[in-house]
């Protein structure tokens, strides 16, 4: 194994740099050219200027990062396919949002998430909110996509942790400063290296289990070992005795809180859905469907690495290199294939798994940078700010988000913290406030601005609660409900987190109904969204689509049951 880059490997990686960043510059002043004196939403935006397949494509690119590739694979190690899940509802999550969302936004011309608390609640909402945003996506966000990819690059490279940071940093910062247009295109060539990429380490590790087990026939006939020699990971529902029940509760995932987690990040999260507000209706929704499209591969890409290496360590393969602290670490599957694969294929795969750490790293930076133009210096520091001020201020956002990011990511033990579950849990602690506040926001005109800071700050509070009722309350009496699962670990009955976030949920959305029947009582009226049924209707070529999508994953989930 060989934890070093060939001269292939660096030729194979120059390319591919070289292709993006003249692409990008090319973008940056032909658009330029085309838009000169543009506003601040044309740059945080791209307003009018993203095609759909640039849309779904950074989409991809934004959502997929080191999380998916070294936490999902280890997931995939360690739980199986039930782990693609996430890949696979949000497929159809992302056609809810195409629907029901995006057009609400539109209609309403809302460009940031704040700026929708804003209209819809009040000025104080909205700017807890945006300080809140804006601390997660730097403390939370960026340094763990930076650290956990500069782990994984350092690792297949050979270069030190520190070099690694500082380059993915640099090369993210040169992609955001051109604005949402540069990203949006770019991120066209980085899902394709993306997931050139991804598909040969996923060849790679199926041709390993074929030659492991047979005579090399093939990557079908390892596919065929691996359900072979691990069925149990090849069941998308788990039952209550699987070790994984505790992070992926039975049918939770089909009509409990992975609903939540989905549409609270693919439907009310600026870093998502400011790929779309740019765009009229027909091109975000054409944009997000070919994004769901690309949901339905990723499983192959992250998860399916996953699983071969768990079958081949079974087998007594990998036993050091799996190895992190004298305990086996799920998430260093994907390190270890990609150092197997031969000299240039590594410079692709190495490509590819840079390429989804930087295209994340970027569009989380220009969101940070539109939330704190926008929503914090024009609405408080600086009222009378130019539109050149506005995206002078976000050029400086950026930067000094990514270099706190750099600076505070070591610190704060992410690589001991876990990967895509960890991540997933703990971001659960906010989503249930944060989507009631914003689906009855959107659908139920009588909802007040005290009902939103109730979800908000009670959200969080409940989550914290419920995290914790297992060391205060005996819980054991649920266990027949499968609402409460022993954990060996810590010797006590607890709530699966998904399950937490919908019991959250539901009672944020049962107190916002109290709390603003009693507010409209007193007469407070509240100010409603712009909203015409007309406009949730999609038009035949992406009902079409819809149904297609719909139909794959319905036949992944009775395949795979």
């Amino acid at each position: 194994m060989n934890n070093f880059l060939d001269v292939k490997d660096y030729i194979v990686f120059l390319i591919y740099f070289v292709i993006v960043a003249a692409y990008g510059i090319w973008v940056y002043y032909k658009k330029r050219s085309n838009t000169l004196g543009a506003e601040s939403k044309d740059y945080f935006l791209a307003e009018g200027s993203l095609t759909w397949w640039a849309i779904g494509a950074s989409l991809i690119a934004s959502n997929i990062s080191a999380e998916q590739f070294i936490g999902m694979s280890g997931s995939g190690f360690k739980m199986g396919l039930a782990i693609a899940t996430y890949e696979w509802m949000a497929a159809i999550t992302l056609l809810v949002v195409a629907v029901f969302f995006i057009p609400v936004y539109l209609k309403n011309k809302i460009f940031t998430m704040p700026q929708f608390l804003n209209q819809r609640y009040n000025g104080t909402v909205a700017m807890i909110m945006a300080v809140f945003w804006l601390a997660l996506y730097i403390i939370v966000n960026l340094t763990s996509i930076l650290y956990l990819g500069a782990l994984a690059v350092s690792s297949i490279s050979g270069f030190s942790l520190s070099f690694c940071m500082y380059a993915i940093a640099v090369f993210a910062i040169i992609i955001t400063l051109g604005g949402m247009k540069v990203i949006g295109y770019t991120d066209v060539i980085q899902v394709f290296f993306l997931i050139l990429g991804g598909l040969a380490t996923t060849y790679l590790a199926l041709n390993l289990v074929s030659e492991h087990y047979g005579d090399g026939q093939g990557i079908f006939h390892g596919y065929s070992v691996m359900t072979d020699k691990a069925s149990e990971h090849f069941q998308m529902i788990l039952k209550p005795d699987n070790e994984s029940y505790l992070d992926l509760p039975g049918l939770t995932v089909l009509i409990g809180g992975m609903w939540i987690v989905n549409l609270n990040y693919w439907g009310c999260n600026q870093y998502i859905t400011q790929r779309a507000l740019g765009a009229d209706l027909k091109t975000a929704r054409n944009g997000i469907l070919f994004a769901a499209f690309l949901k339905l591969l990723m499983p192959i890409i992250v998860v399916l690495p996953g699983i071969a290496a768990y079958v081949l360590w079974k087998d007594g393969l990998f036993q050091q290199e799996m190895l992190q602290g004298g305990e086996v670490n799920p998430d260093r599957a994907y390190p270890v294939l990609l150092n197997l694969l031969p000299n240039g294929l590594k410079g692709l795969s190495f490509a590819a798994l840079t390429a989804a750490v930087v295209a994340s790293l970027a569009g989380k930076a220009n969101s940070i940078a539109t939330i704190f133009s926008l929503d914090v210096y024009k609405k408080v520091l600086n009222k009378d700010a130019s539109e050149r001020n506005l995206i002078n201020v976000g050029k400086i956002t950026i930067v000094v988000s990514m270099l706190m990011a750099v600076l505070i990511a070591p610190h704060l033990g992410i690589d001991k913290k876990g990967g895509f579950q960890y991540i997933q849990e703990y971001t659960g602690f906010v989503s249930p406030g944060i989507f009631a506040m914003f689906i009855l926001g959107f659908f139920w005109k009588k909802t007040t601005s005290s009902a939103a800071m109730f979800a908000t700050i009670g959200g969080f509070l409940l989550s914290v609660l419920f995290k914790f009722l297992p060391s205060m309350v005996d819980l054991s009496f649920l266990a027949s409900t499968n609402f409460s699962v022993f954990n060996p670990n810590s010797g006590l009955y607890e709530i699966p987190f998904l399950d937490r976030m919908g019991f959250v949920f539901v009672i944020c959305v049962l107190g916002m109904i109290i709390i603003s029947k009693i507010d409209n009582a007193r007469g407070i009226v509240p100010k409603g969204l712009e909203i015409d049924t007309k406009m949730f209707k999609a038009h035949p070529a992406f009902v079409a689509g819809a149904l297609i999508v719909v139909l794959l994953v319905a036949a992944f989930y009775t395949l795979y049951w």
